[in-house]
C-alpha cells in the first residue's frame, strides 16, 4: 500500500479535523483552477503569481491540519494503534517547512 493509499487513522474518530482539511483542499483545487485559467489566457504575471500564493498557502494550511490532528491524537493516546510517532510527526512537520 502506497502512501497516497495509507488511511490517516487520526480522522477515523475527528470528523471536524477531516472536514476542515477537505474544504481547504477543495480550496486549493478551485485556486489552481484558476491559476491554469490564468496561465491559458494570458494573464498578467502577477496575477498568476498571485494566485500561485494562495494555492500554495492553502495546501500549507491542509497539511499543517493534518500534522496537528495527528500531534493531538498522539497526545491523547500515544498506545492506540495507528497513531502517528512523535519521530514520524517531526519528519512530515518538517517536510512542510
Amino acid at each position: 500500500m502506497s502512501a497516497i493509499e495509507t488511511p490517516i487513522a487520526e480522522f477515523a474518530h475527528d470528523a471536524e479535523a477531516k472536514r476542515k482539511v477537505v474544504n481547504r483542499l477543495k480550496r486549493a483545487q478551485g485556486q489552481l483552477a484558476a491559476v491554469i485559467t490564468a496561465v491559458e489566457s494570458d494573464a498578467h504575471c502577477r496575477d498568476v503569481v498571485q494566485q500561485l500564493a494562495a494555492v500554495s498557502k492553502a495546501l500549507d494550511r491542509a497539511g499543517f491540519l493534518v500534522i496537528s490532528t495527528a500531534l493531538r491524537d498522539c497526545m491523547t493516546d500515544p498506545e492506540a494503534e495507528g497513531v502517528t510517532t512523535p519521530d514520524e510527526l517531526e519528519k512530515l512537520f518538517l517536510s512542510l517547512a
